[in-house]
């Protein structure tokens, strides 16, 4: 199986199964989904399915800001995951936070996940056209700037694949219903199996 062949030898048996954090926002807690239709929880079912022994975490908070998980950031890594899926941004971008701040809470969130000695799948965001083509240039630079600079891997934008599809989204638009949780985590999977495989 192919997750289980890129996992093969990754981590060895007497250190247990890799503890993989998705910090995040609501898109990450599954706002308006049972906790087992989560994206965190599918990404896990997925992942075990495929032969692979890993445990996903939960992180994430409805409503945070990038400011918002800085400040939880140092209780949640207390479990040491030894990955952290960094999902964080669109609710800045609906606020429209001025980018630079957007850019220096992430720079701090992605240099203390390594500091704990966790590897980061960074994933990017978009902003909505109606702060301006200006905003939305500086705005979505701020990933693969970061991601470059840390030696991070990049999942370009989060929602790709999913955003803007009424049949992949609940009735706010905004959030994925189970049939755009699965799109994000056949999207996702395979970009955390090679991080863990150490192919990243």
């Amino acid at each position: 199986m192919l997750f289980a062949a890129l996992l093969a030898g990754a981590v060895p048996a007497a250190a247990g199964v890799p503890q993989v954090l998705v910090f995040g926002d609501s898109l990450t807690a599954g706002l308006g989904l049972p906790a087992e239709a989560a994206f965190p929880a599918r990404l896990e079912a997925r992942l075990k399915g495929e032969g692979v022994g890993l445990h996903v975490i939960n992180g994430g908070n409805s409503g945070d800001t990038t400011a918002d998980g800085l400040a939880r950031l140092d209780w949640t890594l207390a479990d040491k995951p030894d990955f952290v899926i960094l999902e964080l941004g669109a609710n800045d971008a609906l606020r429209g936070i001025d980018p630079k701040l957007v850019r220096a809470n992430l720079d701090a969130l992605i240099a203390k996940i390594q500091a704990k000695g966790a590897k980061v799948l960074l994933m990017g965001m978009r902003a909505p056209p109606n702060w301006g083509e200006d905003y939305q240039h500086e705005f979505e630079r701020i990933y693969p700037e970061l991601a470059q600079a840390h030696g991070v891997t990049l999942y370009p934008f989060f929602l790709e694949g999913v955003a803007m599809d009424p049949k992949l989204n609940q009735p706010d638009g905004l959030h994925p219903n189970e049939k755009g949780v699965a799109a994000l985590v056949d999207r996702i999977a395979p970009f955390l199996a090679r991080l863990i495989g150490g192919q990243s």
